[in-house]
């Protein structure tokens, strides 16, 4: 298996399980491997290889500051993937977000966004990473992108729930947003599914993949320190607008699993099952919160 993006929360944990479970793995990181660049990418695919690509550009705001720096590795970098392994014959598993979608239903009532769904990008993000998806379909149309959502791990990190581990063992009462809804979804658990994915037999050229349920930011923060035992209430909602950022983000961006049940991908547990685990984890491994 060769990982692009081993650097990241992704990729890096994709290849130590990767490792476990038999693979011979190419870890790559960013130094390994410039995406961006057609020809470094071509030395390191091989024909019968399975490719699963973790690398991208994933500070949303700073997109909105780099438009040409998201989109040579968001979506320039993929296509370049897809058109080595074409030109190889080796599989290619891409993996996306739900920032394809734009949150708007138009009025009508909020539900998970399906796989057939139409898109429509608010960010500079968003938009490079719908540019991923298309042109690794263009260049390979076998090739099967995975969007998922709010990934994390919860160990030491910069990602949701690790910060609000860090800030439950303050004695800060902290703000956050509750007009953002999403799937979170563990690291562990996506990891899983792509090495279902990888291991064949799941035909489906887009997939989502994310853990069940639905939360707010603002749910997710509270789920975090109620399971550290912190006070919940020391997280007080508030709207978008009161904590504006360079980036828009969609207001709901949850995502259905049911196409990708249906193409014989494994459910993925409920959102809050899977935050316990990485919650206990976390601490195990670093008490010091």
């Amino acid at each position: 298996m060769v990982i692009t993006g081993a650097g990241g929360q992704v990729g890096g944990f994709l290849a130590g399980e990767a490792a476990r479970h038999g693979y011979e793995v190419a870890a790559l990181t960013r130094r390994d491997c410039d995406i961006t660049a057609a020809a470094d990418v071509a030395r390191h695919v091989r024909a019968g290889d399975v490719v699963v690509n973790c690398a991208a550009l994933t500070n949303v705001d700073a997109a909105e500051s780099d438009p040409a720096g998201a989109q040579a590795i968001n979506a320039v970098g993929p296509g370049n993937l897809a058109g080595a392994c074409a030109r190889v014959g080796a599989r290619l598993v891409h993996l996306s977000t739900d920032y394809v979608f734009s949150g708007d239903f138009a009025g009508r009532s909020h539900r998970p966004y399906e796989i057939t769904d139409a898109t429509g990008p608010l960010s500079v993000y968003g938009r490079s990473k719908l540019d991923g998806e298309l042109a690794v379909h263009a260049a390979l149309p076998q090739a099967q992108v995975v969007r998922t959502s709010w990934v994390y791990t919860g160990a030491a990190g910069t990602d949701f729930v690790a910060v609000m581990r860090r800030l439950a063992g303050s004695d800060r009462v902290i703000d956050v947003v509750d007009d953002q809804t999403g799937s979170p979804t563990y690291v562990k658990d996506l990891v899983a599914a792509l090495l279902e994915i990888a291991g064949g037999g799941i035909g489906a050229p887009v997939l989502h993949v994310t853990n069940s349920g639905a939360a707010s930011r603002f749910e997710q923060a509270r789920a975090v320190f109620e399971e550290l035992g912190a006070d919940p209430d020391r997280v007080r909602p508030v709207g978008t607008a009161a904590v504006p950022r360079p980036a828009h983000r969609p207001v709901y961006s949850v995502l259905s699993m049911a196409g990708s049940t249906r193409a014989g991908l494994t459910a993925l547990r409920p959102w809050r099952d899977a935050l316990a685990e990485a919650v206990g984890v976390a601490v195990a491994q670093n008490p010091i919160v």
